[in-house]
């Protein structure tokens, strides 16, 4: 599958079960506090890093919003991107006071060093892993000197091709619908050298078992992009196009 029919076939997919995903997951963190704790986590560094913490917080591949909300809830200033169309349009109308953009991950349309964090809550499982380094140095690029990254994603897959080829398994139905598409398990060490090659410093790592609703082994990996030399640190700036 090319990039362009893997990402129009998630894109499709998302948009065919968004109101069903919204209604389906809202409660979803109530039950995982381990999850919780990561993004709580998560905010704390972004709020004490990163020019003190003024700096937005992108939620890429947000879906229908409810962790940009819960990072909101946090003290984050925080905005979703979403590759579906109805996946926003569910979150603006959740979320009005919510900033929410139609947008590629891969592609975004924020200026070079301006978020003070990154959240990818799952939304790169379904990147080939080959693709995995573009994405994470997309990531890095939009990250000020000193912001954070936190991916969650679901562990395993062999560790050894970048093809992901062991750790691939397809999905024909979820939430109610017909959808194409590919879910990636990736072992964290590999999530963790991808995230080094791309400039990005593990900061912490959770590995936990599978909940009642899951059916492998999720990963939390907390990165953070090296803060400039005394002296030479920027004014925080807003998020920007291009």
């Amino acid at each position: 599958m090319t990039e362009t029919s893997y990402l129009s076939s998630v894109r499709a997919s998302y948009d065919a079960v968004a109101v069903d995903y919204a209604r389906l997951v809202s409660a979803e963190l109530a039950g995982k506090p381990l999850d919780r704790a990561m993004l709580a986590a998560f905010a704390e560094y972004v709020r004490d890093d990163a020019g003190g913490g003024g700096r937005a917080v992108a939620d890429l591949g947000c879906g229908p919003g409810r962790l940009t909300a819960h990072l909101d809830g946090l003290g984050v200033r925080a905005f979703g991107v979403d590759l579906s169309p109805a996946m926003v349009a569910v979150a603006r109308r959740t979320y009005p006071g919510l900033r929410f953009e139609v947008g590629s991950m891969a592609a975004l349309d924020v200026a070079d060093g301006v978020l003070g964090g990154v959240l990818a809550w799952y939304s790169t499982v379904h990147t080939p892993p080959s693709e995995l380094p573009s994405l994470f140095a997309e990531f890095a690029r939009v990250l000020a000197p000193g912001g954070h990254l936190l991916i969650a994603f679901e562990a395993g897959g062999t560790g050894v091709a970048p093809d992901g080829a062991g750790g691939r398994s397809r999905l024909d139905r979820a939430y109610g619908h017909p959808v194409d598409l590919d879910v990636y398990r990736t072992p964290p060490g590999l999530i963790a050298d991808l995230l080094t090659g791309a400039g990005l410093t593990e900061v912490a790592r959770l590995v936990r078992e599978a909940a009642a609703d899951e059916s492998t082994q999720q990963g939390f990996l907390l990165a953070r992009k090296a803060a400039e030399p005394a002296g030479r640190a920027g004014p925080a700036g807003p998020a920007g196009t291009r």
